[in-house]
Order: C-alpha cells, then sequence, then structure tokens
C-alpha cells in the first residue's frame, strides 16, 4: 500500500465571525461613522438609479445596494497613502475611501456635512452622470472612478481587469521601502479570470501587499458560482498561492472590520499579500434598478432572506441593544441621508422644459466641451528638449564608433538605470542566461541588484503589474515581452487598461512607462512567435511607438520616448537587426525628436516609407533597380507622431508612395498608413499608392515557407520598378 501524507496549507485560511463582545468594542464614534457611511451610500446609490430609470445617466449603472456596509468596515482600516481600485460594481468603495480621506474623524449624519464631504458627493455624482465636475471630468462614468490623490485608483469595466495594477501600487510602495498597501476589490465572477489569478502569484512570488478583495455576491450576472467552479469558496485561490486568506460575512460591518484589520496588520508587517472573500447581496440585478428575481435566476425569497440581514439593520440593532440609540433617532439618519442627496442631485438636474411636467434634465452648462474628446490621449513632447536632439549627420565622425545593435540597447538602458534609481526591468529570464533571451539585458542585472527581475510566464500578470507601477507614477517600469505575439495574451492590460487609462481617467495623470517588444520573423520560430505588432498597437489608443533601425536610433529614440510622460513600445526586429552593426557615439544621453522621420535617401521618381529592418531593404532594392528613390524611416510610428511634414514635402516631389513593412497582410501597418495619406495628399498623387508586406498567413517553421511569407528585396524592388513605370 502507498503511504498517504495529509497536505496542509502554508498559510492561515480562516473564516471570522463576530461575536456580541465584538461589536461591544466598536466605540460609539465608529459605530456612528460606520452607520452615516452606510447611509449616505445607499442613499447615493438610490439617487443614481432614479436618475438612471429617467434615462438620465448614459450607460450602466451597477448598484451596490446590499454591500455597502462590507465596503465602509473594509475602508476604515486604510490609509490615505493605502491604494484601491475596483471593478463595475465600485461606488460604494471609491465612496468610502474618498470619505475617509476628507473626514478623518468619521462622519455623522445628526451634524451637518463639511463641504469637503458634500464635493465628493457632488462631483462622484457629477462623474457618474458623465459631466465636466467628475472626478475624470465626465470620461470615466459609473464604471471608471478616479481620484488618485487620495489611493482611490480607478475602477474599472472589466472583469478582473485591474486586478494585475493593484499588485504595481504594491510593488512600488515596498520598493520606495513603504508600509503602505494596496486593495483590488472584484466580485465571484473575477476570481476565474487568468489575469487575476496570474496576479495573485505573481503578489505572492515576490511577497507585494496587495488584498485581493473578493465581494461574492453569489452571482456573475446570473451564473452562481457553484456553476462556475468546483470550490465556491472563493477564498480558497488564497491559499492554492501561498497567500493568507479569510472568509467572512460580508454582511456584517463589524466581521469584515475585523478580517480587513487582520490583513492590514499582515501585509504592513511584510507577510505579503492576503485574501478576504466576503459573502454579501446585491439586491438588484446586475445593472438597474429591477431586482433579480424579476429574471427568474433567483427567488423573492432568497432576496428577503439577505434583506433581512441588511448591513443597516445590523448596525442599528446593536446601537439600539446598547442604548446608544432608539428607533425614533435612527429614522433620521436615513431621513437626513435622503435630504442631502436630493440637494446633491438638485445640483445636477434642472426642470426640462420640453419634456413632460415634472421631468428632468441635465443642466447644460455641466456637460463637457466636445473639443475635450482626444485631450490627454497622451502627454505633451516639452520634456524632450531641442538642445539635447541631434542627428547622427550633427555628430563628429571622429564620435562615431561601430556599436552592435545588442549592445546599444544594453548599454543605453544601464545608462538610464544609472541616472534614474526609479527604473525597474521586469520580463521572463532578463535576470539571467547573461542578458535574458538575446542578451538585451547583459551586465544589468549584475550592475543594479533588486531592479531587473525575472517574472513568471504571465504576461497579463507582470505587464497589467507594470501598468500599476505606471498609474502610482512613483517609479519607472520597463516591461518585456520576449516576442511580440505574446501582446495577445496580455491584450486586455496592454490594450484596455494602458492604453486606454490616460484619457479615461481625465488625462490628468501620466502613464510613464517602457514596452520592449522581440520581432521574430526571419527566426524560424514559425506562426506564434513571428508577429510584427506596429499595424495592431499604432489602431489603439495611447501608446507612443517607436522603430529603431540603428543603433543610433536605438539609444536616440529610447532616451527622448523616456521622457515622455506616456505608455512607449519600443520594437525590435531579431534576427535582421540584433546582430546588425551601426555607427553610434560613445554619448548615451541624447535623443532624436519626438515624432521626426529619417530621410535616408533622396530621389525624384518613388517615395518609400519604411520602418526597422525592411529600411535597409528597401534601400538595397533602389539600389539594385536603378529607381530614383526618397527611402523615409519613419521612426516615430503612432498616429501622434508621425512625421508628415516630411511625406508631405516627399509626395510633393515624386507624386508616388511605396509603402514597405513584412508584417503580414491581415495586422497590415500600411493599411491605415495608406488610408491617411491619401487623405491628406491625394491631390499630388499621381499613382495608387502600393503597399509591400507580407502574405495573409503568418510564418511558418519551414525555411521555405517562411522565406515566402515574408516581403523581401526583390518583392520591392518589383513594386519600385511597378510603380515608377505606371
Amino acid at each position: 500500500m502507498p503511504k498517504s501524507t495529509k497536505l496542509t496549507t502554508l498559510v492561515p485560511w480562516v473564516e471570522i465571525e463576530s461575536t456580541q463582545a465584538d461589536w461591544d468594542k466598536v466605540s460609539e464614534q465608529d459605530l456612528v461613522n460606520m452607520l452615516s457611511q452606510t447611509h449616505l451610500i445607499r442613499a447615493f446609490e438610490e439617487s443614481v438609479l432614479d436618475m438612471a430609470g429617467q434615462k438620465l445617466i448614459n450607460g450602466p449603472a451597477h448598484s451596490s445596494i446590499g454591500q455597502e456596509g462590507g465596503a465602509v468596515a473594509s475602508a476604515l482600516p486604510l490609509r490615505i497613502d493605502d491604494q484601491i481600485n475596483g471593478s463595475h460594481r465600485g461606488h460604494h468603495q471609491f465612496l468610502a475611501k474618498a470619505f475617509n480621506a476628507v473626514a478623518e474623524g468619521g462622519i455623522d449624519l445628526r451634524n451637518e456635512l463639511s463641504d469637503d464631504l458634500n464635493d465628493v458627493l457632488y462631483r462622484t455624482l457629477a462623474e457618474i452622470a458623465g459631466l465636466k465636475d467628475g472626478y475624470c471630468k465626465g470620461r470615466g462614468g459609473s464604471m471608471h472612478l478616479q481620484w488618485k490623490e487620495i489611493g482611490a485608483m480607478g475602477t474599472n469595466a472589466i472583469v478582473g481587469g485591474a486586478v494585475p495594477f493593484a499588485t504595481g501600487f504594491a510593488f512600488s510602495s515596498k520598493k520606495l521601502g513603504t508600509d503602505a498597501v494596496s486593495v483590488t476589490y472584484f466580485g465571484d465572477g473575477a476570481t476565474n479570470i487568468g489575469s487575476t489569478l496570474e496576479a495573485m502569484n505573481l503578489a505572492a512570488a515576490w511577497d507585494l501587499p496587495t488584498c485581493f478583495f473578493i465581494e461574492n455576491n453569489m452571482y456573475a450576472v446570473s451564473t452562481t458560482a457553484e456553476e462556475a467552479t468546483g470550490e465556491s469558496r472563493l477564498s480558497g485561490r488564497g491559499p492554492g498561492f501561498g497567500i493568507a486568506s479569510w472568509r467572512v460575512d460580508g454582511m456584517d460591518p463589524v466581521a469584515v472590520h475585523i478580517a480587513m484589520t487582520e490583513a492590514v496588520e499582515y501585509m504592513r508587517a511584510g507577510k505579503g499579500p492576503t485574501v478576504i472573500e466576503a459573502l454579501t447581496y446585491r439586491y438588484f440585478h446586475q445593472n438597474g434598478p429591477i431586482p433579480g428575481s424579476a429574471f427568474g435566476y433567483r427567488s423573492k425569497d432568497e432576496e428577503k432572506e439577505w434583506q433581512d440581514r441588511d448591513p443597516i439593520n445590523k448596525i442599528e440593532t446593536h446601537m439600539i441593544r446598547r442604548g446608544l440609540a432608539t428607533e425614533d433617532s435612527l429614522k433620521e439618519y436615513r431621513k437626513r441621508a435622503k435630504a442631502i442627496m436630493a440637494d446633491t442631485v438638485a445640483k445636477v438636474l434642472e426642470d426640462d422644459p420640453d419634456g413632460k411636467p415634472g421631468s428632468k434634465r441635465i443642466r447644460p452648462e455641466l456637460w463637457p466641451d466636445p473639443a475635450f474628446l482626444d485631450v490627454g490621449l497622451r502627454g505633451d513632447t516639452d520634456a524632450v528638449k531641442p538642445e539635447d536632439s541631434r542627428e547622427i549627420t550633427e555628430v563628429p565622425e571622429s564620435e562615431l564608433v561601430e556599436t552592435k545593435f545588442l549592445d546599444a540597447v544594453a548599454s543605453v538602458m544601464h545608462r538610464r538605470m544609472e541616472q534614474d534609481d526609479r527604473i525597474y526591468i521586469m520580463g521572463e529570464d532578463v535576470h539571467k542566461l547573461n542578458g535574458g533571451s538575446r542578451g538585451a539585458t547583459k551586465g544589468l542585472p549584475e550592475a543594479f541588484p533588486g531592479r531587473v527581475l525575472g517574472t513568471p510566464i504571465s504576461e497579463a500578470g507582470f505587464t497589467g503589474l507594470g501598468g500599476g507601477v505606471a498609474l502610482d507614477g512613483r517609479l519607472y517600469p520597463v516591461v518585456e515581452l520576449m516576442y511580440a505575439d505574446f501582446i495577445w495574451v496580455a491584450a486586455d492590460q496592454i490594450f484596455n487598461q494602458i492604453g486606454k487609462a490616460r484619457h479615461m481617467f481625465g488625462g490628468q495623470h501620466p502613464m510613464s512607462m517602457l514596452m520592449r517588444i522581440k520581432i521574430g520573423t526571419r527566426t524560424g520560430y514559425g506562426s506564434q512567435h513571428s508577429m510584427d505588432p506596429a499595424g495592431i498597437l499604432a489602431t489603439n489608443p495611447g501608446w507612443r511607438i517607436i522603430a529603431p533601425s540603428t543603433p543610433y536610433d536605438y539609444i536616440g529614440l529610447l532616451n527622448a520616448a523616456m521622457k515622455l510622460g506616456d505608455p512607449v513600445a519600443v520594437l525590435e526586429h531579431d534576427a535582421d537587426l540584433y546582430r546588425s552593426v551601426g555607427l553610434a557615439p560613445a554619448d548615451r544621453d541624447f535623443t532624436l525628436p519626438v515624432g521626426k522621420a529619417a530621410l535616408r535617401r533622396t530621389g525624384d521618381d518613388v517615395t518609400v516609407i519604411s520602418y526597422l529592418s525592411m529600411v535597409a531593404q528597401s534601400i538595397e532594392a533602389v539600389e539594385k533597380t536603378g529607381v530614383d528613390a526618397d527611402v523615409i524611416d519613419l521612426r516615430w510610428l503612432d498616429r501622434a507622431s508621425i512625421d508628415w511634414e516630411t511625406i508631405e514635402e516627399s509626395v510633393k516631389k515624386t507624386n508616388r508612395i511605396l509603402i514597405v513593412e513584412q508584417a503580414n497582410e491581415g495586422t497590415s501597418y500600411g493599411g491605415w498608413l495608406a488610408d491617411e495619406i491619401q487623405r491628406r495628399f491625394f491631390d499630388w498623387l499621381d499613382a495608387p499608392i502600393m503597399r509591400v508586406h507580407g502574405s495573409e498567413s503568418s510564418p511558418s517553421i519551414s525555411k521555405v515557407l517562411e522565406a515566402a511569407a515574408l516581403a523581401d528585396v526583390d518583392d520591392v524592388a518589383d513594386a519600385l520598378v511597378a510603380l515608377r513605370d505606371s
């Protein structure tokens, strides 16, 4: 018979229940504060639902009614420097964090609210209604609430999407030597999302003070936890990653407060992340003022059973028991909260002169100016000083030496890390193998101990962590993706989270980070390691994109890009560029101008526009055919940074354009570029814009099929001749 040994978890996993003695320990002031906050949030949510019912809220209104008590109790142990984020159902958590930030002694609804507290209610309601006075200037709405200055880092519409960012907040706090913690609130549905589990694993591996707070309200829309997972005690996710975990009745504010206090103490002591599962209940359907029972996925009896355990009733019952209030005196809390919210709503609404009697409308002067539409999508470029920028033609030959492309990659990052101790590099194997998989981080782990971090194989997890560090703003993350194809593994974090964050939250805060992306074409790695991501990145908002084709350009472009307050993707071509050699100075501090292309060759017949490794192949094709062509190396690929001036000057001279890239047809960068060029310069074109690109299919492993799938010198040469002769 085999020997069996029962295994136990490495960390605590406990269930917390409050006792009467626990309630008796809570001071009268704290009970009044909890009751006042919970009443205010409930009245706030009722006002939102009422406005939604009048079609005065554009989009969803995910009510937290029923769940307010747990949010209030969980926020009480937090300081202003502790950071939180949350999900689409996050009004209650946002308000609780804001209340504690502006009312240090707590809230007592028996007294007048301070101007600061009234302002919190007004600005939150204004944001949910999409108005310019909102915290995100109306861009965030109900699902994207942020007040970064008090540690409310942003709620999120993607299930589980915000969770990796919270590990980034915790990473920054830990690396800067503080004992601040981060808390990420999410629902039961998000516990089955890959990014959530990746974030848990990474937080545990790196001992990051992150609390994963699961609001288990029993239903992901209409699907129960029992239907969705084999272990419906969702706090059980924690011990699987080595994370201390608590399970608690989320309708019991004192029990939640006890659990949260223990978890915060655990994290502040440097013991790593925590999980809290609060069993709670939303009284209404996923969205709007209709109960779930109306949709048939739960019963009225079940709803009543939970409503009988309402957190407001629980607090009031103990206050009456302890002689701290009477039933009549407690009615004043509800009455006062409703009156306060009526006054708040009155600041937003007015009678609709064109509607039915009694109907309301948003006050017209509160809407944002449509001209604000794209403001803050990216930052400005003032940080890159013209006096610090110089092209290679401006450098004396005596200062230029032959430099390997890979050496330029590693050496300029060495210089940046030497000059700025806020920079941290993270990615798979970047800390080993003598510089990662290709040597791009060679020498950096030894020179900067603890600042070059090898990650688990979890692109969504570590990319999202980098995004959280960027949103936090105290450190500068450099994230490496081993292959460009892996952007799809981290797509939500790259496109929905990092790329949209600055604009979505009002365009008020930088998102400074660098993502290094290796392109694996011509390496024999096949369909899933050979993607050129330029077209995908350029057609999504928020990212700057640099594409250096020489060692000199790599240094100058990287230095410029890292001065910007934006997420920047730097594309690095493995086979064709990593092994190449070019001229560069010993100086690793110069920059190249933002949004300035390089004219690599001049001619009169055709304008060739290209980037990365295809620049050299385009020049070779020009020489091979004798076609007299301008060859423009774009260098900056994002929409905001295209050098239209250089393109315009060239097309007015040649009247013909050829766009050259290796990318396959479906994800082509040249597709949108050609469309934009013809919109701008149609009158100057004497022939249709031609494009050279890869095949519809991705490159295969076979050397012959790989070559056939990619554009090469001969393809460019044929297109040049055809365009010249057209």
